[in-house]
């Protein structure tokens, strides 16, 4: 049973709705950073429109595993690696929550990049000032601004993404080929396909987002007032079900904007053999005689926009997961000198990825091997987090559903499948 204060009254359906959207709209469109945009386009640009089914197929596997995620903080009172903690010894969190703040830094690194290049070509200066720029920009506001400030800048900054499906309506599709595409999944072809494959899973269902999904339920719940532990265990149906319509539609809407760049790479770079793209600029660029001025604007500026929403989540995320597992003060509620540790991850985090442009690290490549990185350790991630949410006890009694457990075990036997191939083939 639950002993959480009551919701409030209800508010006219629109306005509800909208009220409702919160940590899974934030986590969701987070999903869709610089780095999502790298592999998606270069995705696009090898393999054409045959993997566009990916996108759907993958909706209902990252809609359970953030939901799962979602579940534990709101049950358990606890962020993701806390609760891990429960089941596994803690050196086992100890390589999970290193091994986190290394990716999440390289792709801190290379979103700075990615949105300094875009940037640079729409004003014409150098991009190392933007990536300094935009680095301490973010890291300040992270430290500085309150987390209901924060979650309210998040929300907004998710309409960059609507860029992206524009953008593909510029392009003029032949809808009904795309469809076909889209609705009869193909096979994936040799190692550049498979690997695309990987990169797309790896991306799309990611370990930063299960940690910070559930961290930022806990954070919800602070804000409302339930600061102590024993005051956020459990949660009411209603509760529930609100936050899975939130779930639902931050990743749907995920999904959308990741068929809609797939879409517009591969009926302009693929359909004009463009394939070997190295870095965003040049995607971008390559954009501008295909695709008109307008699909090149709206890329560039949504890569400066997703790379505002989705920064704070990468390098907050591992600082959670650090935070849990060494028993520091964490919460973006704090003021600094009350969470030194935890800003000090969140700062470390953004002054190395400032550092790697300067040590010219090729941005997009890095994103792309960055998301295979994650394809290969995501499921055993997943395996942890299936044992945890499967706990009676430490869940208060409100486990997943066997529905939900079964498709998350779905997901993981298709990353590892996914994995195999990759090497295999």
């Amino acid at each position: 049973m639950s002993n959480k204060a009551p919701s409030l009254p209800k508010k006219n359906l629109v306005r509800r709705f909208f009220s409702l959207l919160g940590p899974g709209l934030i986590t969701g469109a987070a999903d869709d950073d610089p780095s999502g945009i790298a592999t998606y386009s270069i995705a696009g640009a090898q393999t054409g429109t045959s993997l566009l089914w990916t996108a759907f197929i993958t909706w209902p596997l990252m809609g359970c595993v953030q939901f799962m995620c979602a579940r534990i903080g709101m049950v358990t009172g606890m962020g993701l690696a806390a609760a891990l903690k429960q089941k596994f010894p803690r050196w086992v969190l100890v390589i999970f929550a290193l091994t986190l703040f290394a990716a999440n830094t390289m792709n801190v690194g290379s979103d700075l990049a990615g949105m300094s290049d875009a940037a640079e070509m729409l004003t014409g200066f150098n991009s190392h000032w933007f990536v300094v720029f935009f680095g301490i920009a973010i890291a300040y506001s992270t430290v500085y601004f309150r987390y209901f400030q924060i979650a309210k800048m998040l929300k907004w900054l998710a309409l960059f993404l609507f860029a992206y499906v524009i953008a593909a309506f510029a392009v003029k599709p032949d809808w009904r080929a795309v469809l076909r595409d889209t609705l009869i999944p193909s096979w994936p072809k040799g190692h550049e396909a498979w690997q695309s494959l990987v990169a797309i899973l790896g991306t799309t269902i990611s370990p930063y987002l299960f940690f910070w999904q559930a961290s930022e339920e806990v954070e919800d719940e602070k804000a409302m007032g339930r600061r102590m532990l024993r005051q956020r265990e459990g949660a009411t149906g209603k509760e529930i079900k609100d936050r899975k319509l939130d779930v639902g539609v931050g990743t749907f809407f995920s999904n959308v904007v990741m068929y809609f760049i797939i879409l517009t790479c591969a009926l302009t770079l693929h359909a004009h053999d463009m394939q070997n793209i190295e870095t965003s600029k040049q995607a971008a660029e390559a954009l501008k005689p295909l695709a008109g001025l307008i699909a090149y604007t709206l890329y560039t500026v949504g890569l400066i926009g997703v790379g505002f929403l989705a920064i704070p989540t990468l390098a907050g995320s591992a600082a959670y997961a650090l935070a849990e597992t060494f028993h520091w003060r964490e919460g973006l509620d704090l003021p600094f000198k009350s969470a030194y540790y935890f800003y000090g991850a969140i700062i470390l985090s953004t002054l190395l990825g400032i550092g790697m442009d300067f040590a010219k690290i090729n941005p997009i490549r890095a994103l792309f091997w960055t998301a295979i990185i994650n394809g290969l350790l995501a499921p055993f991630l997943l395996i942890g987090i299936l044992i945890a949410v499967s706990d009676r006890k430490l869940m208060q009694n409100q486990p997943s559903s066997w529905l939900s457990r079964i498709v998350v075990g779905i997901t993981i036997s298709l990353m590892f499948g996914a994995a195999i191939g990759m090497f295999v083939l």
